[in-house]
């Protein structure tokens, strides 16, 4: 296996250089460069029709890229075929042969590989092992519950023992419950074989419990690249911002640049925000800044706020509530301000007056949209 290093001498998995795809005059990628890192599991994050599942199935082979390459390991994969390119693929509907049972499923791909009836037998029983499928091998598809169909679509993935496993929003057919114990079991099964992984999907929390880094994209670009905290905590543009998780758009006054560092002013609130998302914007400017619901805190009686505003509904999350807060220097003239346990349901009712506090020093902002 040969040995590629990027930055800071990281082994390179996967190598993707300014790839773009077009159907027709849609543009589904535009010059995507994307660097995965050997045993990483990469999110591919993005709204419906962004191209995140384009840019999978160029990986995979079942689309080839107008221009711009794809290497695996160092090598040039961009006009192989799929059977080729060393990949486990995973997709959103399964795609099990109904006419073949479990283990017949599990081993279709070392079959067409033309492994040995012995060494089938084996790795399936490894693979039903792996995903605890153990006593189902007999069983088809139409006998399974869909958590099990999607254990044998990810041990068939696996069973041929790629070098890169793609993922294509497996978990999307799921109830809640069985979604969250299966992202579980996808992140000890990859962490347990070191499996370098390519999962995409639409879901923000799923992109940010599971992923070593996230590759957020919008119309076919990749907006922001980085771990799900850096993602989360320091957005790098307004799309990124209020993609990932919810978040609260008010207006504030620029008060100083102090070189890496600016500070803006939200009624009594003092709010640290980097100083290169606001380049060229002077003193005394509103601008646009960007809180957190679990970064803002009611008021007590006779504190300093930063802003005020009427409850207009509260929403019971049983750890948490969610207050829906009408605020004039909210752009949306509604903030949401998230607090730990129950007692605000009855501290603070629909209709009730109160202050918000920032309760963090540090967040971010952008100049304002001309």
């Amino acid at each position: 296996m040969a040995t590629v290093t990027g930055p800071g001498g990281t082994e390179i998995a996967v190598r993707v250089n300014e790839v773009s795809k077009r159907f027709g005059e849609t543009v589904a990628v535009s010059e995507a460069s994307l660097l995965v890192r050997r045993g990483e599991l990469m999110t591919l994050l993005g709204p419906s029709g962004c191209g995140k599942t384009t840019l999978l199935n160029l990986m995979a082979g079942f689309l080839m890229p107008d221009s711009g390459t794809i290497a695996i390991d160092g090598k040039d994969i961009t006009e192989l075929p799929p059977y080729r390119r060393d990949v486990g693929m995973m997709f959103q509907n399964y795609a099990l042969f109904p006419h073949m049972n479990v283990a017949a499923n599990i081993g279709y791909g070392l079959k067409m590989r033309g492994i040995a009836k012995p060494e089938i037998l084996k790795r399936v029983a490894a693979a039903l092992e792996l995903v605890k499928l153990e006593g189902l091998q007999d069983r088809k598809p139409r006998q399974l519950s869909g958590g099990q169909q999607q254990r044998v679509a990810l041990a068939r993935a696996l069973v041929i023992r790629p070098k890169v496993l793609l993922l294509d929003e497996p978990f999307s057919a799921l109830d809640r419950n069985l979604r969250a114990s299966m992202q579980l079991e996808l992140k000890e099964i990859q962490r347990k074989l070191g499996l370098t992984t390519i999962f995409v999907t639409h879901d923000q929390s799923e992109a940010l419990s599971l992923s070593h880094r996230i590759a957020v994209i919008s119309a076919g670009r990749i907006r922001q690249l980085g771990t799900p905290d850096e993602i989360y905590r320091c957005p790098i543009d307004r799309f990124v911002a209020s993609f990932i998780g919810d978040s609260n758009l008010l207006r504030a006054r620029l008060d100083r640049m102090d070189g890496a560092a600016a500070t803006v002013a939200l009624g009594h609130a003092r709010v640290a925000v980097p100083s290169g998302l606001l380049e060229g914007v002077a003193p005394g400017t509103m601008v646009d800044l960007f809180l957190r619901p679990e970064q803002l805190r009611v008021a007590e009686d006779g504190a300093a706020f930063a802003v005020q505003g009427v409850v207009a509904t509260q929403i019971y999350q049983g750890d948490h509530v969610d207050l829906y807060v009408d605020v004039p220097e909210a752009t949306s003239g509604r903030v949401l301000v998230r607090l730990l346990g129950h007692e605000a349901m009855v501290r603070w009712p629909a209709g009730t007056r109160i202050g918000i506090a920032v309760g963090v020093r540090e967040a971010i902002a952008f100049r304002p949209v001309s």
